[in-house]
């Protein structure tokens, strides 16, 4: 049966208007600025305790392991690590815009672009804030408990102490764009302490606030309050102290005067971080905290409660296991499934997409979280795998408004890249540069920042991975506005690659590939025609023909450009190796069991190669390649193989790539730390890279949903350990629909599809099929046989 529903929220996008280096004016606004008075909702609506789905642990976080243990809050800008210490507490404080560099544009001596902290920049901590109350040392409190709260946004410890139950709770308040810590007690107890501001630049803390600036004209500051409805709270030099207070609100804000603007120089002219960061703060202190928390719960429960996953249920001994615990013994008991710990890792990877990409710019390898100044590859954007990989979650899991920090990032820095790539890539110490001497629209380095400038090696490939990653997102929502928005995107792509593409003859045919070039990131630097390159450029070409005919502008140059798509070089299968070849030869150019899969772009994220639609032997090229790769390697990279055994049908071996990125991280060595922080081992240490905590959650999602336009097949690889019964309401899928399905026996029994912008499909689950034509807004209810 078709019903008709109201058409979820749909936002607003955009237009992106005049010529590229014009500035933007962004719907997703990183600029540090005063906002709207806040609408507060009445009352607060928590998930209960027993519903809740949570990360819990029985002591607080080493202040030396914060990164493994401390636990995240966020609000898209603001970010911040929490310890959880009940006698002297700590928070890591991060603002995305906090860079250190600048364009750099000075090339070094073989062409490419220097990659330091000096020129380049890195990601850094804005601030650390301490939380001191003295007679609430280890030895004198009992029943500890430090949690992560999913279901609710907030982090929290408590604790009882002479007969008092005692409880912090920290968030980062987006509407109130503000990090809060409550103290409050259930007991007739009271809360005496300090709160204290530390800068991580030797910053002069003066009223409890610093401003200061770096040498690339970034002004940042961070200021602390603190209020009280009971006892006192006062200013005692360089910080606030309160006594005999039965509940005390703590704020802290503090930002930037970064802007969007390359007109500007990426800087917004007058504006003054520490007014902004005192008047936010100020603002939010005057609110009694029970307002603060249910304005917070309910902007949170807006985007968590799109998506709801049930993989079954888990034993009474496994939920009794405290996370960290829990871990280890899935780890070290394979054969014993533990559905519930999956789905809240799924959840936790929701959690980090929406505290860690909202209004602001995107997430680099850390996301927005950070231990140090000094933080590995300085926290980047990569740009051939981990920014595309950090946005593979958010249109599947009912997040689609945390996908426009990438979009807003990528119009933002357009005019400064295609400044450079025409100043620059033909360098002729440029090992990369066009034999052609031709040179057009954009190109990106392996590594971004966010000052228009770029690190590492130049990376060919990389803009039309980029633009991939903005098509699929117009695939999830079919919005017009903003394809119109990104259209100078995706043409600007075409326009470097139609000057680069050169003709050479194979097996008797003049065919188009790419210049000399690497595929990412190993093999011969110099090879022509790699298979990941041919890829994401016949995919770039297929999409912005789509675009030019949805938005009925610039047919002469899509004919072109389908012109260019037709000669371009597709890939093979070695008969040497039976694989997918990675280069135009049949030999193994580079290391059999290396971390990439670059030449299966076009199978995942592409479409190009779809296992109902290509030659039998592609599909069984791609397979060896597959297991040649093996199952054992970062998080990231077992990730991404997870979703290609997803997309191959194999439900076991991607659940068991699933069980590599979540067994514990020990003795420096990769995988999932303690707070579920994805750890990416360094041989001596290892560092925390966000990519793998949205990666394996979206190949989870793969896994019980397949899309592409045209196509919506359920359960595709579902593994054993969930097909008993489960559910999962509001995934994402490709051509404009939201997806409810259930399943028992490995079976679906009902599913409903909503439109949400898209018309035709046809659903698949196994031998059945159904064609639905529906109005946006509309649903349809079926049952397979």
């Amino acid at each position: 049966m078709t019903n008709t529903s109201s058409s979820p929220s749909r936002r607003n996008f955009l237009k992106l208007g005049g010529a590229v280096g014009a500035g933007f004016a962004l719907s997703g606004l990183p600029t540090f600025t005063a906002h709207a008075e806040v609408i507060r909702p009445l009352d607060v609506t928590l998930v209960p305790e027993g519903q809740a789905s949570t990360l819990w642990y029985p002591t607080p976080a080493d202040e030396n392991r914060i990164i493994e243990q401390g636990l995240p809050v966020g609000n898209g800008r603001l970010g911040a690590l929490v310890g959880g210490n009940a006698m002297s507490d700590f928070l890591y404080v991060t603002d995305a815009s906090l860079w250190t560099g600048d364009r750099n544009t000075e090339l070094e001596g073989d062409g490419q672009f220097p990659y330091e902290r000096v020129h380049f920049g890195s990601f850094n901590l804005l601030a650390k804030v301490r939380i001191a109350v003295p007679a609430h040392a280890a030895s004198a409190i009992s029943g500890y408990r430090r949690q992560l709260d999913l279901s609710n946004g907030v982090v929290s410890a408590s604790y009882d102490h002479r007969g008092v139950r005692y409880q912090r709770e920290v968030y980062a308040s987006h509407p109130d764009d503000v990090v809060v810590i409550r103290l409050t007690q259930r007991g007739g107890g009271s809360y005496t302490g300090t709160v204290s501001l530390e800068g991580t630049h030797d910053e002069k803390i003066a009223d409890n606030a610093f401003s200061a600036a770096f040498d690339n004209g970034l002004k940042y500051a961070a200021t602390i309050t603190a209020s009280s409805s009971t006892g006192t709270v006062k200013v005692t030099g360089t910080q606030v102290s309160f006594s005999g207070c039965k509940e005390v609100v703590i704020v802290v804000s503090g930002g930037t005067n970064y802007s969007p603007d390359a007109t500007t120089g990426f800087r917004a002219p007058g504006s003054d971080p520490l007014a902004i960061a005192k008047t936010k703060a100020g603002t939010a202190a005057a609110v009694a905290g029970n307002t603060l928390l249910a304005t917070h719960v309910a902007d949170y429960h807006a985007l968590y409660n799109r998506m709801t996953i049930d993989l079954g249920r888990s034993n009474q001994t496994q939920r009794s296991l405290d996370s960290w615990s829990r871990i280890a013994v899935r780890f070290t008991n394979p054969t014993q499934p533990d559905p519930e710990l999956e789905a809240s890792y799924l959840q936790f990877g929701r959690y980090l997409t929406i505290t860690g990409s909202r209004n602001s710019l995107p997430m680099g390898l850390q996301g927005l979280w950070l231990s140090n100044n000094t933080p590995d590859w300085m926290g980047d954007y990569h740009t051939d795998i981990n920014i595309q990989m950090n946005y593979w979650l958010a249109d599947r899991a009912g997040l689609a408004q945390c996908f426009d920090a990438l979009a807003d990032y990528l119009v933002s820095q357009l005019s400064s890249w295609s400044d450079i790539t025409q100043r620059l890539f033909n360098d002729s110490r440029n090992r990369f540069r066009n034999s052609t001497g031709k040179i057009g629209g954009w190109a990106v380095a392996f590594s971004t920042n966010i000052h228009g400038g770029q690190g590492w090696w130049w990376h060919p490939g990389g803009n039309a991975w980029l633009c991939n990653s903005l098509w699929e997102h117009y695939e999830f929502t079919q919005d017009k506005a903003f394809l119109a928005k990104i259209y100078p995107i995706l043409k600007g792509a075409c326009e470097f690659w139609e000057s680069r593409l050169i003709t050479i003859s194979h097996n008797g045919r003049d065919v188009l590939v790419d210049d000399g070039d690497w595929s990412p990131e190993h093999g011969p630097q110099d090879s022509k025609g790699n298979t990941y390159s041919q890829e994401i450029v016949w995919d770039l070409f297929e999409h912005y023909r789509a675009a030019t005919a949805l938005l009925a502008k610039d047919k002469p140059y899509g004919d072109t450009i389908a012109g260019l798509q037709a000669k371009l070089h597709l890939p093979e299968v070695s008969p040497k190796t039976g694989w997918l070849q990675e280069w135009m030869s049949p030999d193994n150019l580079g290391e059999t069991t290396h971390r990439h899969l670059s030449p299966l772009v076009g199978f995942f994220p592409g479409d190009r190669i779809a296992t109902d639609t290509a030659a039998p032997a592609l599909i069984e090229g791609i397979r060896q390649l597959l297991i040649a790769r093996g199952m054992d390697s970062f998080g990231w990279a077992c990730a991404w193989r997870a979703l290609c055994w997803a997309r191959l049908k194999d439900g076991e071996r991607a659940y068991e790539l699933l069980k590599n990125v979540l067994k514990p991280s020990v003795s420096n060595g990769n995988g999932t730390s303690a707070n579920f922080f994805d750890m990416y081992s360094q041989g001596s240490y290892t560092i925390f890279q966000i990519d793998a905590n949205l990666g394996a959650p979206a190949a989870m999602l793969e896994m019980l949903l397949y899309s592409r336009p045209g196509v919506i097949e359920f359960l595709p690889a579902l593994p054993k350990a969930w097909a008993d019964s489960g559910q999962v309401t509001g995934i994402g899928a490709r051509g404009g629909f939201e997806v409810d399905l259930s399943w028992k026996s490995g079976k679906v029994t009902q599913a409903v599809v909503r439109s949400v912008g898209g018309t035709d499909t046809e659903l698949r689950a196994g031998g059945w099929r159904k064609k639905i034509s529906l109005r946006p807004g509309q649903s349809v209810t079926v049952k397979p046989n």
